[in-house]
């Protein structure tokens, strides 16, 4: 049987204004079989992208980071807001609706050479993934690629991951 992550997804239409559904994982994280449910699916799907360390991006994406990089026996590092991590870093910017924002990671982290699987819950435009692909590379690591719970088809966040020779995997699609 096929684990189906879409009865554990509060959708609210509307939100946060006309014309966007808001997909909320809140009620598969409050239910423990399902959250091991959820690990254990997102661990079958990313196996064959032998990652060496998984890359959770700030903030929902350090939630699935690490009992995945537990599940895959490597260890975690963490995909930071500008300005919350200390000492060298790379940065990289990358559009919002409104503006910019700039994602951050630890030079020291030791990258180089190793296999790096991007984390997060969704994947819609794919700029936040996009900026992360474009570290993990400043860092030195090689791109296994990225997984993500939710994926909004329509908005062709996985074209633009593949520009950048970047696979994805993901639990759940819609189309907006």
């Amino acid at each position: 049987m096929t684990f189906s992550l879409d009865d554990h997804i509060s959708k609210t239409p509307g939100f946060p204004k006309p014309g966007i559904t808001f997909y909320d994982i809140s009620p598969a994280l409050e239910d423990a079989a399902i959250l091991q449910k959820t690990i254990e699916a997102l661990t079958d799907i990313t196996q064959p992208l032998r990652p060496d360390i998984i890359a959770g991006i700030d903030a929902r994406g350090f939630l699935f980071a690490l009992p995945l990089a537990l599940a895959h026996q490597t260890g975690t590092v963490m995909i930071r807001k500008a300005g919350k991590l200390p000492g060298k870093v790379f940065e990289e910017s990358y559009a919002l609706e409104y503006g910019e924002a700039r994602l951050s990671v630890q030079a020291s982290r030791g990258l180089e050479g190793k296999r790096v699987l991007l984390v997060d819950d969704l994947l819609a435009t794919g700029g936040t993934l996009v900026a992360s692909t474009n570290l993990i590379r400043q860092a030195g690591g090689i791109l296994a690629g990225a997984a993500c719970l939710i994926e909004l088809t329509g908005l062709e966040g996985r074209a633009r991951l593949a520009a950048k020779d970047c696979p994805v995997v993901s639990l759940q699609q819609y189309e907006f």
